[in-house]
């Protein structure tokens, strides 16, 4: 596709919300008219602060991005005269959960918009999707959600399109047919995803979050290109200083060798010296990875008798829910996957097993329960990262084991200071892993736990979750990755 002007444009810009704790460092780059980029960078990188620093450049003023807004510390930002920026959030912001589906639409528009409802219907064609305008934001699913956020993004047609982890809850035909939009949209979009087929069926440039030295780096080509670039740039650039370090410590040796002895052998050793010095100015910094966490386990709570049983289950069925007889018993080992298209009630069936809401399901006494809910409203938002561990441990926290386990999963000493909604949302899913290791679970509750986590430890977590010698019960559109956990029964809601 043929790209325009320039439309986005970052010019030295440095944000800190702590002086000492800087997220951007003098960083620079421009995104051209009708680009498709990526926004690539570890969890916590500040991929999302980029979007909320655009944000505060587009003076957006939206219920939607309330409190969503940044401004640089240093430098500008510029954005083409006249150019439209919408967001595609990952998740649904509470403060809809009680508007109604019209409602929420409404407050993309900063003036009354008279068609709005023609509107609404018509992107939802987009994203696949129909229902009722007076439905209550808070009755959705998951994957109902999502298409509604990426509808609300849609419809007001921005120049500049910025979408955050769209493919979170949506099933294959949602993806591809979301991958088949952004390839025909004829504006620009910048994504952040962890989903990197989705990534590479339509990207043309990435921008990389180093979150060592704080700068984004600019690549041209699809991801997977852009992933080999940076493999290639590590591994010449560690070649060349590996030859440099050589080449220095040859030198040295034979400065102290001939810097003892007298003329010439003293001259000789004063220009050694120099390309010795010379040589370490031409070492290079090599750029480091991204951390992948390391493999873990997850123990498993002794239990010899029956853990959890399902004897009904709610389908969502012509917009009305029925119950539905089922005889499932989960012993140690079980692992169930649950599976059934989006809104057919999957989310529902485990919040009512995990928090004994339905007489249909139930967990034996005594049984200790891990809970990945999909957005994370199982965490305590206002306690620390250290409490929120601490908390899980049986016989109350110990110390030590909390700070290994959370350095584990790549939450540091400082992140544990902090509260968990500081967060990012992929370091949200990592804080739940650690407190799966810590609490020792005999039933392990899992909706759509490849959220928001990057895709360099999928494999990792789904070894972990492999392993568990307890329970298990999931739900996940990711296929790769269910393909890599042994299930050994699958409860279909849709054929009930």
């Amino acid at each position: 596709m043929d790209h325009g002007n320039v439309v986005l444009r970052f010019d030295e810009v440095s944000f800190h919300y702590d002086a000492n704790k800087p997220i951007l460092n003098e960083t620079s780059f421009s995104v051209r008219e009708n680009a498709k980029i990526t926004i690539m960078g570890q969890n916590g990188a500040g991929k999302s602060t980029i979007f909320k620093l655009i944000l505060g450049a587009s003076g957006l003023k939206k219920d939607i991005t309330a409190d969503m807004t940044l401004k640089p510390t240093e430098g500008k930002i510029h954005i083409l005269n006249g150019a439209s920026v919408g967001i595609g959030l990952q998740v649904m912001p509470k403060r809809f959960f009680d508007h109604t589906v019209l409602e929420y639409f409404e407050t993309a528009f900063t003036e009354k918009t008279y068609n709005l409802e023609k509107l609404i219907k018509d992107v939802l064609e987009v994203v696949q999707f129909s229902t009722d305008l007076k439905k209550k934001i808070k009755d959705f699913s998951g994957g109902q959600l999502a298409r509604l956020l990426l509808a609300y993004a849609l419809i007001q047609e921005p120049d500049i399109l910025l979408l955050d982890e769209p493919t979170n809850n949506l099933d294959t035909d949602g993806i591809n047919h979301l991958t088949g939009f952004l390839m025909g949209y004829q504006k620009t979009v910048i994504v952040i995803s962890h989903d990197a087929n989705f990534l590479n069926s339509f990207t043309d440039g990435v921008l990389n979050l180093d979150v060592y030295t704080k700068k984004v780096e600019q690549y041209v080509g699809d991801y997977f290109d852009v992933i080999e670039q940076i493999a290639s740039q590590i591994e010449r650039d560690s070649r060349k200083n590996s030859q440099l370090q050589r080449n220095i410590q040859d030198r040295k040796d034979k400065i102290n060798f001939f810097s003892n002895k007298g003329g010439k052998m003293r001259r000789l050793a004063s220009k050694l010296r120099e390309e010795a010095e010379e040589d370490e100015e031409n070492i290079v910094n090599v750029r480091r990875d991204d951390k992948t966490i390391r493999p873990f386990i997850i123990p498993a709570q002794p239990w010899i008798e029956v853990i959890s049983r399902i004897s009904s289950v709610g389908v969502i069925d012509g917009h009305k829910r029925v119950q539905k007889k089922v005889e499932i018993k989960l012993f140690t080992r079980t692992k169930l996957r649950i599976v059934g298209p989006n809104g057919i009630g999957k989310s529902t069936l485990l919040r009512e097993l995990a928090l004994s809401e339905s007489k249909g399901t139930s967990i034996s006494e005594g049984v200790r329960v891990g809970y990945y809910q999909q957005d994370f409203s199982g965490l305590d938002f206002s306690k620390t990262v250290y409490d929120s561990l601490g908390e899980v441990m049986e016989g109350g926290p110990v110390h030590e084991k909390i700070y290994s386990t959370g350095a584990h999963f790549l939450l540091t000493s400082e992140l544990m200071k902090n509260k968990v909604e500081s967060l990012s949302e992929g370091q949200k899913g990592l804080l739940c892993y650690a407190r799966f290791v810590l609490q020792k679970p005999g039933l392990l509750i899992l909706d759509e736990p490849t959220n928001h986590i990057n895709f360099r430890h999928l494999p990792i977590i789904a070894k972990a979750i492999d392993d568990f010698e307890g329970a298990i019960i999931l739900v996940s559109h990711m296929p790769e990755f269910v393909e890599q956990v042994k299930i050994n029964e699958i409860l279909d809601l849709e054929e009930l």
